[in-house]
């Protein structure tokens, strides 16, 4: 589970075996045996034998901005693995492997956004031919998307492209969906346009960084990108790692939408849109525990949802160290 502190003015510390949070009007301890994370999303003190409890405990301590975006993280300073799964990181970023690795990212995100699609139109007659035909557009893109190769140097504009435009038809899907008060128009990001996408940010923030904790954890460099382009402190392999993940949080947040869970009072309004306050992160994360603690098949076995993520990144570094 994670554990989060979204009161302002929350105190973190250790006590024996757990950690323990204060707020003005409750205190509570946590096992360390049932923490995998710590978010952070205010003002709130942590103390130095908290920090080192989770360190030893390999618990990473995540601080998200009001976007839900990770901004810094508190993290031992050793190494996932052996350097030499950075070293093939590098090597594969520009050859053929790399690019069909990248594209299998892809290929497997827009494979998961048919399936929950498929998902919804069988309990949504009204809405079935609507929905089909988005499907259907998005099942072209995939075949030419398929249909693509080479190197990602001279095919990245065409991948991101066609990923674009399935996305867009996909997003239009769900947005068909949404009870009348809550129709979007579109992906917006920070900020969030209106009270889906807000949420849907939020949630992606939290994936961001499960998904580089699992990158760090398999020796795997959240710098070195194939897809998403290096930049100055841009964690591109995060952003093109996250692609088959994503789904997750779709379905936990359209499951929020369908079960009547959203109140106007989870959101506050700042310039340009909308912001997720604290009562809204908490439902929200919650949400997404218990969607990450569901198992679901992975590779022959049911496993924890999750854990899908760093298996995922533990096979991607056995198979780059074997591969050479």
């Amino acid at each position: 589970m994670q554990l989060v502190l979204n009161t302002r003015g929350s105190y973190l510390k250790k006590s024996r075996n757990c950690f323990l949070v204060k707020t003005d009007d409750k205190a509570f301890e946590v096992s360390a045996n049932k923490v995998d994370s710590i978010l952070i999303t205010t003002a709130a003190t942590i103390t130095t034998d908290a920090v080192k409890f989770a360190v030893e405990n390999n618990i990473d301590i995540v601080f998200l901005d009001h976007f839900g975006d990770p901004y810094g993280r508190i993290w031992h300073s050793k190494l996932g693995s052996t350097t030499l799964i950075r070293r093939r990181q590098l090597e594969i970023s520009s050859t053929t492997k790399g690019f069909n690795m990248a594209k299998k990212w892809v290929e497997t995100k827009i494979d998961n956004q048919i399936t929950f699609l498929k998902d919804l139109k069988k309990n949504r007659p009204d809405r079935k031919e609507q929905i089909v035909s988005h499907i259907e557009n998005i099942i072209e893109l995939k075949d030419e998307l398929s249909a693509l190769h080479g190197v990602m140097e001279q095919k990245r504009d065409r991948l991101m492209g066609l990923e674009g435009m399935c996305s867009r038809e996909y997003f239009g899907a769900l947005a068909l969906i949404m009870p009348e008060k809550w129709r979007f128009d579109g992906r917006s990001r920070n900020p969030a346009e209106d009270g889906f996408n807000c949420l849907l940010n939020y949630g992606y923030g939290v994936l961001y960084s499960k998904v580089e904790k699992a990158c760090i954890i398999a020796g795997l460099d959240p710098y070195v990108g194939i897809a998403h382009t290096d930049n100055y402190n841009k964690k591109s392999f995060v952003f093109d790692l996250i692609e088959p993940f994503r789904v997750h949080v779709d379905r936990t947040v359209v499951y929020l939408f369908s079960k009547k869970k959203v109140k106007d009072e989870f959101f506050d309004a700042v310039p340009g849109g909308f912001v997720l306050n604290k009562e809204g992160k908490a439902v929200l994360i919650q949400a997404i525990n218990e969607t990450f603690e569901k198992k679901i098949p992975y590779r022959g076995r049911n496993v924890k949802t999750g854990n899908t993520i760093q298996y995922e990144c533990h096979r991607i570094a056995n198979g780059l160290i074997k591969g050479g």
